[in-house]
C-alpha cells in the first residue's frame, strides 16, 4: 500500500514563518507546555526546534490527550481522532530539523474516505477520485453534478481564505478580525454550512454528505459557519490517511521527534497550578508539589479548566473562567469499542450511518439536550487497513455517537451508558453485521463523564467551544492571554479550533507568538 513521506521545504535549523529564532549564544529560554495532545506536542516540537528548552507535562500515563489508546485482549483501540487530513502540516514538524516523518511513522491512504449509509440501504462512497465521485453523485441526482462543481469552487475559495491565509496566524485584537472581514463577507460566513451546500445541490442525501464534516470538529452543520466548508477542499487535495499501528503510533512518533530534539516529556504529571508573580507566569506546580520554572507557559488543556482551576488564585483566572462558562460548547461523544471474531473486507475503514432524521436529530443534540431514540453513527474499522490491530482473524471497531454535553443532559452515564451501548450495537447488527452479538470478544464504552474525568473537559465537551462564527478567530480564546503576556494557549479551545489540522495550526500560530516573546 502506498505511503506518504515528509517532503517539507523547510530546511534544518529554521523556524516557521513569523517565528523569531532564539539568538545564538544567548541564555537558553525555557517553556512548559501543559498537555501532550496533538496541539501540545506540535507546539513543544516547534519550540524545541527553535532552541527553547521545553518541558511537556501530561497528566495521564500516556501521551495523546484525546488520542489515547487502550490494548485489551489482543485488540488495539484508539480513542481518536482517527481521520488524518492535511498530512503536510504534520510533515512540517519533522522538516523543522531537516528530518523525514516517514522515518518514524507510515501513513496509509484511506479509500473511500467514507462510505455514507442511510436506513433505506443507500450507500454513497465519498472520495477524491473525480470519476467515481461523479458516478456516486449521479446515482443520487444527475442534476446535482453541475451544482457540486460550483460547491467545489466555493470550498476552494474558503479553503484559501480561511485555512491557508488565516488558519495559522493569531487573532489578538479586533483589528485583525476587521482585516479578515471582507473575505468572510465574500463567502457569506454568516450562513451555515448546510445552508450553503443546499444552495448548490438539491438532493437531501447529498446535502447531508457534503455538510456532515463539521460534526468531526464539534460543529452543527445547521449553525456552523460556512467557512468550514473548507474541510471538503482540505480532504480533496490532501486525502484522508491512517497511521499504521493506529493514531497512537503517530503520537508516539511525535514524542520521538520531540525527545530527539532534546525536549523533556513528563507523563503521569498532572499540573495543580500555574505559578504567577505579578502579571507574569513563572512556571507550574505539579500535583506532587514539584515546581517547574519557565520563562513561558502554554496550556493545551481545557480552557475553562486552565483558567478556573490552574489559575484559580488569580483575578485573571476568575474573570476569564466566568466569561468562558457563559459561552456555548460543542457536544460530547459516546463511543463503543468492540473487538469481534471474523474479518469484514466489505466494511470500509470509515462509515457514517445516518439515522432517519438529520436536522431534527441535530436540534435534539445541540439545542434540546435530548438523548434521542435514533442516532447517526461514525463507525471506525481500522483492521481493514491494518490487520495488526486485532488478533489474527479478528477485527477492531468503534462506533461513535454525538450526544449532548453534560450541561444540557446531566444524566448518570454509569447507569445509562450500558443501555445506550446496547442500542448502538443493535443498530450495527441490524444494518451491517447480523450476528454481531455472537462475535464480540471484548467491549467497553467511553462517555461524557469520562471526557470530564480524564481530560478535565468542561461539561464533558469533546471539542471545547462550539465552532460558530461568534466563537471563531478573535472571538475564540486567544493564542496569547490578553493580561498575562507570557501565558499562551494551543489546541481545540483557541484559534483555529478542533481537528488535527486545527490544533496543529494553532501550534504554529502560538509558537510564532512565543518565540517573539522569548526573543533576547
Amino acid at each position: 500500500m502506498a505511503t506518504i513521506a515528509a517532503n517539507s521545504a523547510i530546511g534544518a535549523g529554521t523556524v516557521t514563518a513569523g517565528a523569531v529564532p532564539v539568538r545564538a549564544g544567548a541564555q537558553p529560554q525555557s517553556a512548559v507546555v501543559i498537555g501532550a495532545g496533538f496541539g501540545g506536542l506540535a507546539l513543544a516540537i516547534r519550540l524545541q526546534s527553535a532552541g527553547v528548552q521545553t518541558t511537556l507535562v501530561e497528566a495521564r500515563d500516556k501521551a495523546g490527550g484525546r488520542a489515547y489508546v487502550w490494548e485489551r485482549d489482543g485488540f488495539t483501540f484508539d480513542a481518536g481522532p482517527t481521520v488524518i487530513t492535511d498530512p503536510a502540516c504534520l510533515q512540517e514538524l519533522w522538516g523543522l530539523s531537516g528530518r523525514q516523518m516517514a522515518d518514524d511513522i507510515e501513513l496509509l491512504p484511506v479509500t473511500p474516505f467514507y462510505r455514507l449509509n442511510w436506513p433505506d440501504g443507500t450507500n454513497f462512497d465519498y472520495s477524491n477520485d473525480d470519476a467515481s465521485l461523479m458516478e456516486e453523485i449521479g446515482k443520487l441526482n444527475p442534476d446535482d453534478i453541475a451544482g457540486y462543481a460550483k460547491f467545489l469552487d466555493y470550498a476552494a475559495g474558503v479553503y484559501r481564505e480561511g485555512y491557508l491565509k488565516l488558519g495559522h496566524v493569531a487573532f489578538l485584537d479586533f483589528a485583525s478580525m476587521l482585516k479578515a472581514a471582507p473575505a468572510l463577507a465574500k463567502y457569506q460566513a454568516w450562513r451555515s454550512v448546510y445552508s450553503v451546500v443546499s444552495s448548490f445541490v438539491k438532493n437531501e442525501k447529498l446535502r447531508e454528505a457534503l455538510s456532515f464534516h463539521t460534526l468531526l470538529v464539534g460543529g452543527n452543520p445547521m449553525t456552523t459557519s460556512a467557512i468550514y466548508a473548507l474541510i471538503h477542499k482540505l480532504e480533496k487535495d490532501g486525502g484522508v490517511w491512517f497511521a499504521r499501528g493506529g493514531t497512537n503510533q503517530l503520537i508516539a512518533a511525535l514524542c520521538t521527534q520531540f525527545e530527539r530534539l532534546g525536549g523533556t516529556l513528563r507523563l503521569a504529571s498532572p499540573v495543580e497550578r500555574i505559578e504567577t508573580l505579578g502579571d507574569r507566569v513563572t512556571g507550574v506546580r505539579l500535583a506532587g508539589g514539584e515546581t517547574i520554572t519557565a520563562d513561558a507557559v502554554a496550556s493545551n488543556g481545557d480552557i475553562v479548566h486552565t483558567y478556573r482551576d490552574l489559575l484559580k488564585d488569580t483575578p485573571r483566572g476568575k474573570r476569564a473562567a466566568a466569561k468562558l462558562e457563559r459561552k456555548s460548547y460543542s457536544p460530547s461523544l459516546f463511543v463503543v469499542h468492540f473487538g469481534i471474531k471474523g474479518t469484514w473486507p466489505g466494511i470500509p475503514h470509515h462509515m457514517i450511518l445516518f439515522g432517519p432524521r438529520y436536522r431534527e436529530l441535530l436540534t435534539d443534540i445541540y439545542d434540546h439536550g435530548v438523548l434521542a431514540e435514533d442516532f447517526s453513527l461514525y463507525l471506525h474499522h481500522p483492521t481493514v487497513s491494518d490487520p495488526s490491530l486485532a488478533p489474527e482473524g479478528c477485527s477492531t471497531f468503534y462506533a461513535l455517537a454525538p450526544v449532548p454535553h453534560q450541561g444540557k443532559l446531566p444524566i448518570d452515564w454509569e447507569v445509562e451508558g450500558p443501555k445506550y451501548a446496547e442500542r448502538i450495537l443493535d443498530e450495527i447488527e441490524k444494518r451491517l453485521i447480523p450476528d454481531l452479538r455472537g462475535r464480540i470478544m471484548t467491549q467497553f464504552h467511553y462517555t461524557p463523564q469520562d471526557f470530564g474525568r480524564d481530560l478535565s473537559a468542561h461539561l464533558g465537551s469533546a471539542f471545547s467551544l462550539e465552532p460558530v462564527l461568534t466563537q471563531s478567530a478573535w472571538f475564540r480564546t486567544h493564542n496569547r492571554d490578553d493580561v498575562i503576556p507570557n501565558l499562551y494557549f494551543v489546541g481545540a479551545g483557541t484559534h483555529p479550533g478542533a481537528g488535527i489540522p486545527g490544533v496543529v495550526g494553532s501550534a504554529k500560530a502560538t509558537a510564532a507568538l512565543m518565540l517573539e516573546g522569548l526573543r533576547v
